[in-house]
């Protein structure tokens, strides 16, 4: 799921050596913290969050699969 998310958000940004993706275990879900560059978060993030929303869904779908639930936050 990691990869997922991280893959999408080298495709999207200009400085994809600036995407960071970290993940933590909290409350029993599995928290992803996407870091991108200043210029980049509004690419990222998208018209009225829509290219976030879709990320959001996929990694949903990747984690219902696999039986644990995860959250996508951006920083």
């Amino acid at each position: 799921m990691k990869e997922l998310i991280e893959y999408i958000a080298r495709s999207l940004a200009s400085d994809p050596d600036a995407v960071v993706v970290t993940e933590s275990m909290e409350d029993g879900r599995i928290v992803f913290r996407l870091q991108v560059a200043d210029e980049d978060k509004g690419k990222v993030i998208g018209r009225q969050g829509r290219v976030a929303q879709a990320m959001r869904v996929l990694l949903r779908v990747a984690s219902v699969k696999e039986g644990t639930p995860a959250v996508l936050e951006i920083i």
